[in-house]
């Protein structure tokens, strides 16, 4: 049998896209396993930040103060007067025991008269204040609800690096998902008619919302 006539072999052909089936369907059901979960979320959370300012939250505040020994805050006075630095690792770690919250290395801005650690979390608003010269502290933390929550989870605000790592996995796995998908409708599309009909309406809709209606 000739190259051009082994080309044109059915049962090769037939073979060459059993295999393509297979491997697609197998990176297509692995992948969707992978950011199911991971997609719920960024779905769900995608209509709650696109009616932010209709969803009503009752941030709940909690202030606390209290004050550092006097060992601690000469700490303070060895510390710069100007710039960015963690608080020293004793007065951490104190102020994690006292107020059940710790600034751990978080940058302190500080000046001659404070040190300020901003300490933002998803959903959370936090600051804490420490007077170099009294020791007086004062902490101070706004809970903004679960929406908020998962709103910034959403964005990655304040989620820290492993969140950032989670979430370059989960676009990648999307990608997987949507890529090996695009590939199964290509072989499927000759018994489905309505195959290229339907992602060409996914391309057209959005694209005209965004040329007629954003501005």
């Amino acid at each position: 049998m000739t190259a051009t006539q082994a080309q044109h072999d059915p049962v090769s052909a037939q073979r060459r896209r059993g295999f393509w089936l297979r491997q697609l369907h197998q990176w297509h059901w692995i992948s969707s396993a992978v950011c199911l979960v991971g997609m719920l979320l960024f779905t769900a959370t995608g209509v709650t930040l696109n009616h932010a300012a209709r969803i009503e939250a009752q941030p709940r505040v909690d202030n606390r103060t209290v004050e550092l020994p006097a060992p601690l805050l000469a700490l303070l006075a060895q510390a710069p007067e100007e710039g960015n630095a963690p608080l020293p690792a004793e007065v951490a770690g104190w102020l994690g025991d006292a107020l059940e919250v710790s600034p751990g290395r978080r940058p302190a801005e500080w000046s001659a008269e404070e040190a300020y650690v901003s300490m933002p979390s998803p959903g959370t608003d936090a600051w804490l204040s420490i007077d170099r010269e009294t020791g007086a502290v004062e902490f101070e933390r706004t809970w903004r609800g679960w929406v908020s929550y998962l709103n910034d989870l959403h964005k990655g605000r304040n989620a820290g690096p492993a969140w950032g790592w989670f979430i370059d996995v989960f676009a990648i796995a999307c990608l997987v998902f949507c890529i090996t998908g695009l590939f199964l409708l290509h072989l499927h599309a000759r018994q489905r008619r309505l195959t290229w009909p339907l992602v060409g309406l996914g391309l057209v809709v959005p694209l005209l919302l965004a040329l007629l209606f954003i501005h």
